[in-house]
């Protein structure tokens, strides 16, 4: 299962199915679940544990030191979860003292080609990178979200779940649940109809989704009066109660 030219730290823990291809190199302090497929020219260096069943292309770079000045080599960690697919050229960081020393990755992700998660950011799961989509440091991503090709993220920055972002888009505020932006700087252009039906959320949570879109996003109440008017709505439907509560623990501002 692992090829002969490939450099393996004697301190990793390296699950019995798991495949290693030509001159891949995993150093110390690493552990990789079973079941996962690892290409040729990997990297991946520890502290780092990678869950099972994951597929890592040909020259990926994993677990590398943060690009941050202030890293001296501390023992921070990245953690992967299950069933990522991560392309070729991907790169993750390790994280960093000052911002909790840890990456997260977490399940079922797919991220194209060139794409880089920064240090100490958290993805969560199902999410969609395409090619050279990439994170700052300190991202927060949620669930099943897709990003375009070539996003970019400033640093302390969060997407809720199910954000959508066009190809290019360069986003400097948090952009909430549900809803689509684009352009350089972003700009928030509705909610993610189609992608919200395809993933089951009924017409009415839909309907209830762009009322609460419209008055947090683009009317110009102040919060305090959107959020009576949305009062019934959010003990209706777990959506509108999670995008309200995303906008009103926003720490950079919403992308509008």
């Amino acid at each position: 299962m692992i090829h002969p030219s490939a450099i393996i730290d004697p301190s990793a823990r390296i699950a019995d199915d798991v495949r290693i291809g030509p001159y891949t190199v995993i150093g110390g302090d690493v552990t990789i679940g079973g079941g996962t497929r690892i290409g040729s020219h990997v990297v991946i260096h520890g502290p780092a544990a990678i869950g099972k069943d994951n597929r890592i292309f040909q020259f990926a770079s994993l677990g590398e030191e943060p690009q941050d000045l202030s890293y001296k080599g501390e023992g921070t960690r990245l953690e992967i979860g299950d069933r990522n697919i991560i392309r070729e050229y991907v790169s993750f960081n390790r994280g960093t003292t000052k911002g909790g020393g840890l990456t997260q990755i977490g399940d079922d992700n797919l991220f194209m080609a060139y794409c880089h998660i920064g240090h100490d950011s958290a993805v969560g799961s199902k999410n969609v990178f395409a090619n050279s989509a990439s994170l700052a440091g300190h991202v927060t991503v949620g669930d099943q979200c897709t990003l375009g090709g070539f996003t970019l993220v400033h640093q302390f920055t969060a997407l809720g779940s199910h954000a959508f972002t066009s190809m290019g888009a360069a986003i400097n505020r948090d952009v909430p649940p549900f809803v689509i932006v684009s352009g350089n700087y972003a700009r928030s252009y509705g909610i993610n109809k189609v992608g919200l039906k395809r993933k089951g959320f009924s017409a009415d949570c839909i309907a209830a989704i762009l009322t609460a879109y419209k008055l947090m996003v683009r009317n110009r109440h102040s919060r305090q009066q959107a959020f009576e008017k949305l009062e019934p709505l959010i003990a209706q439907y777990d959506a509108v109660a999670e995008f309200v509560s995303f906008i009103e623990n926003s720490a950079r501002g919403i992308v509008k």
